[in-house]
């Protein structure tokens, strides 16, 4: 398989990267359907911001709105600029808001609606010429959005508000701090004019009707993570990382593998060197715990990673699989939450530390 290129080198093509990340797209839209049913009378959208949780935005915002999503969210005005061709802009949300006149005049000429956080950037939308916007209104993140209090202000009284939002801090526990934050909420939306309300992300969801409002903002649970235990028996299990074996090696017992040498071979080893490291979000944290399986094969086979994961190389032990060779591909295992309950990461930051060397 081959690439095509798009710079001044001279090439046309370049081999495929020996990095793939596997998107299954059934699941993502399985996911969605499950979570905008969960959702009840409001509507689902989705958070496709960081290039879609790392999954890539330009291939899973097609996905998701041929299985009938509609409103997405970015974080940056340059990634909404890059969807402007697959979505309508008026659905699509800058949770960042307008910092400067620039991105006010970006979202005036593309339709992009902005999500207003404060009453200076309520300010400056007015100036630039208004025109639909969300409010992000803060109830207990103190992180981005305008104050209860500041609800009066003529500029933000001034808006012409879509979505009314707030976020959650702790929707995947249970705390009192959730029902304080909802009462917050909806005592906002009787103080501003505004069409919708939106409270929800994905673990808000399954916290009830009375949080959901008029669309729901999932995030992590649309791409294989669940936030609350419950929602588990819901959700597919979306990315899976594959790396291809770039070679293979009989190994003595007594001979050490990697940096340090921090693993001794207990006995004679049939070993693999995988092209997948650090450098591709796969951390050092999975040294001596991680495992990849046969890609497209048994997948009952388990082949541990052996010694320290490196740059751009990780090792693993073949022993169990004698017929697994230099240019076959492996798959990690990266169901969202075992692997962050082995690794230490969040299910966030499995699929957003994922690199750009991957071919999506």
């Amino acid at each position: 398989m081959v690439i095509l290129l798009s710079d001044r080198s001279g090439l046309s093509e370049v081999p495929a990267s020996a990095l793939r990340l596997d998107v299954d797209g059934a699941a993502l839209a399985s996911n969605w359907r499950a979570l905008d049913t969960l959702s009840g009378t409001a509507r689902a959208g989705a958070a496709v911001k960081a290039n879609a949780y790392g999954l890539g935005a330009r291939r899973v915002v097609p996905l998701l709105h041929e299985a009938g999503c509609r409103d997405f969210f970015v974080a940056h005005w340059r990634e909404a600029a890059e969807l402007l061709d697959l979505v309508d802009p008026r659905r699509l949300a800058v949770l960042h808001g307008p910092m400067n006149d620039a991105e006010a005049a970006f979202a005036q000429a593309s339709g992009v609606v902005p999500v207003i956080n404060s009453v200076e950037q309520a300010r400056r939308w007015v100036a630039a010429g208004g025109g639909a916007c969300h409010l992000m209104v803060d109830t207990g993140m103190n992180r981005l959005g305008v104050a209860v209090a500041e609800l009066g202000d003529g500029a933000v009284q001034a808006l012409e508000i879509d979505a009314l939002l707030s976020h959650l801090v702790a929707a995947e526990e249970d705390t009192p701090l959730n029902e304080l934050q909802r009462e917050r909420w909806m005592a906002a939306r009787g103080l501003v004019r505004h069409a919708r309300g939106s409270l929800a992300n994905s673990g808000g969801i399954a916290l009830g009707a009375a949080y959901h409002g008029d669309l729901t903002r999932p995030g992590i649970a649309l791409y294989g993570g669940v936030p609350r235990a419950e929602m588990g028996p819901l959700l597919r299990q979306v990315a899976r990382p594959q790396a291809a074996v770039l070679q293979v090696r009989e190994i003595a017992a007594g001979d050490s593998l990697g940096y340090n040498a921090t693993f001794v071979a207990p006995r004679a080893m049939r070993v693999g060197t995988v092209a997948m490291g650090y450098a591709d979000g796969y951390l050092r944290c999975w040294s001596g715990k991680g495992a990849f399986r046969p890609a497209g094969g048994d997948t009952g086979v388990r082949l541990p990673v052996v010694g320290r994961v490196s740059m751009d190389l990780t090792i693993l032990d073949l022993s169990a699989l004698p017929t697994l060779g230099e240019g076959d591909w492996v798959t990690a295992d990266y169901d969202l939450p075992e692997a962050a309950a082995v690794s230490g990461l969040s299910q966030y930051e499995l699929l957003t530390l994922l690199g750009r060397r991957f071919t999506r």
